[in-house]
């Protein structure tokens, strides 16, 4: 039987005490609040309650082998829920941290024995982050506690970077959603593994391997278009499963810009003739080469990788109000956060990168 949510509204510019602290006493005591940082909104509960986590994996339909993260408010609270080992990794958790926190980085170190197993799935390392947004870091405060939280989003959807998204999904199944606004960043932080001969980043995000690398001295990482279930443990979100997905298929192509228009063109074109409805994901500059489509939604300019962030989850988000049943979008170059753009469309096309310039027999 679905519960009732609580709805709360939080100026995120000037946090209301009072509420702040409502939300977090209901995360302290097992509950559920869905709440914005500056990547995507997420789902906290109590990291320390193994039955408020439980409700996580509930409330999204989550599989239980998805390792969560722990939200942290400041370095006495970090210092609760892990314990970077001696030596290489704790002096690089440390210096990236000074560069990089509070911001979309998350760490993944040794766990504490505060953390339940549930949270890491059963793994000894546990993901930490200190995000920057000031609703999240003012609530986990008020909580009290490290807050274990994925994003805030039905599992395999688009992620939730508005509060109208985490109401379409949550709703009648978390105690509360606060509606904070937009978050900024729009993808989720950067994952970076210490637990490792050399730090390698596991999920890409606003925090670039390059990024890293002129803290760390060092940097590799994870080949994100290895298909998911030759993932058999994850050590991070996203890595296994098919994530961000709308409900139509989506199918991203590669080549120069002129294969790309061609290509969806014609795809297009197919599609009309075969009844089926269409929406386009594209720059400013490409939209208005799509006219057969029936819904077509900017990622913003050519070159703008953190505006392409921004709009991504919104954009496939509103494919899904349109009905539509296929999807198309072009590749960007896979670089600075272009590279997390990318590893998110990669997902939610389930892997559909298709060269332009082969056409094959019909539609993709």
């Amino acid at each position: 039987m679905p519960m009732k949510t609580e709805i709360v509204r939080i100026d995120p510019v000037n946090p209301e005490r009072e509420k702040i602290d409502y939300c977090g006493a209901v995360i302290r005591y097992g509950g559920l609040v869905a709440f914005p940082t500056e990547t995507v909104y997420g789902l906290g509960a109590n990291a320390f309650d193994a039955g408020g986590v439980r409700k996580i994996f509930e409330a999204k339909g989550r599989p239980a082998d998805n390792p969560l993260i722990v939200h942290v408010s400041d370095y006495a609270m970090a210092e609760l829920a892990c314990r970077p080992d001696d030596g290489e990794q704790h002096r690089l958790f440390y210096s990236l941290g000074a560069e990089f926190w509070p911001g979309p980085l998350t760490m993944i170190v040794k766990k504490s024995a505060l953390i339940p197993d549930n949270v890491t799935c059963g793994l000894p390392t546990c993901g930490i982050r200190m995000p920057s947004n000031v609703i999240a870091r003012r609530l986990i405060e008020a909580a009290g506690v490290p807050v274990a939280a994925p994003s805030a989003n039905a599992s395999g959807k688009p992620s939730p970077t508005r509060f109208s998204h985490v109401f379409d999904d949550m709703n009648g199944k978390i105690d509360v959603i606060i509606d904070g606004g937009p978050c900024a960043v729009g993808v989720e932080s950067t994952v970076l593994n210490l637990d490792c001969p050399v730090p390698t980043v596991l999920r890409p995000g606003a925090v670039t391997r390059g990024d890293i690398a002129r803290v760390a001295g060092d940097c590799l990482e994870f080949d994100w278009k290895v298909p998911g279930d030759r993932v058999e443990r994850p050590q991070s979100p996203g890595m296994k499963y098919r994530h961000y997905a709308p409900k139509g298929t989506l199918t991203v192509f590669s080549g120069t810009a002129d294969e790309i228009r061609e290509r969806i063109t014609a795809e297009l074109k197919s599609a009309k003739a075969a009844g089926k409805r269409t929406a386009v994901l594209a720059t400013d500059a490409e939209i208005c080469y799509y006219n057969d489509a029936d819904a077509v939604f900017t990622l913003g300019a050519e070159n703008d990788g953190r505006a392409h962030a921004g709009a991504l989850f919104d954009a496939l988000r509103r494919c899904d109000g349109t009905g539509a049943e296929l999807i198309f979008a072009g590749e960007f170059p896979a670089e600075d956060i272009d590279d997390a753009v990318m590893n998110r469309m990669f997902r939610a096309a389930g892997g559909r990168i298709v060269p332009a310039r082969d056409r094959g027999d019909g539609p993709a």
